[in-house]
């Protein structure tokens, strides 16, 4: 049987976001719970495989493309707790991401010009500076999500 009942939470919210959530509910004409609610919501379901035990390596990627920077910000990760996230205690399969990309993936939200030295090193594909993050999302796509789709046709 599933529990349907909800729970109050509490949360800390600085002024201006709690604003922006007021100003929100106001203009959709619905209760500020609604909006946290979908807010809540919608971040789950991006974030999914983050919380799907079974999901590992090369499978995070997509997740770690969209919303890698943000993630490693806001919860102040560095390369070695993304590789343990990502890669943990997998054996040596195809699916396992390499740390090197995993580095590149922590890197994203610092300077540019480091990122882009540093995945010159590492792609075979032309690498110009301008549009790095679109450049980024391009090369751990091909070498990991599409790379794993064609093998699996």
């Amino acid at each position: 049987m599933i529990d349907k009942k909800k729970q109050i939470v509490s949360l800390r919210m600085n002024t201006s976001d709690l604003r922006k959530i007021k100003d929100m509910a106001k203009r959709l004409r619905v209760r500020e719970s609604d909006v946290l609610r979908f807010a809540i919501r919608s971040t789950l379901r991006k974030l999914s495989p983050l919380y799907d035990s079974g999901a590992k390596g090369s499978e995070l990627i997509p997740v770690l493309i969209e919303f890698g920077p943000e993630l490693m910000s806001y919860f102040e990760l560095d390369a070695f707790q993304l590789e343990s996230l990502v890669n943990g205690d997998m054996d040596e399969s195809g699916r396992k991401v390499d740390r090197a990309d995993l580095e590149l993936l922590a890197m994203a939200g610092m300077q540019e010009n480091y990122v882009y030295m540093k995945l010159r090193e590492v792609s075979s594909a032309a690498v110009e500076p301008q549009g790095l993050s679109s450049l980024l999302r391009e090369y751990l796509y091909e070498k990991y999500v599409n790379r794993t789709q064609t093998k699996e046709l």
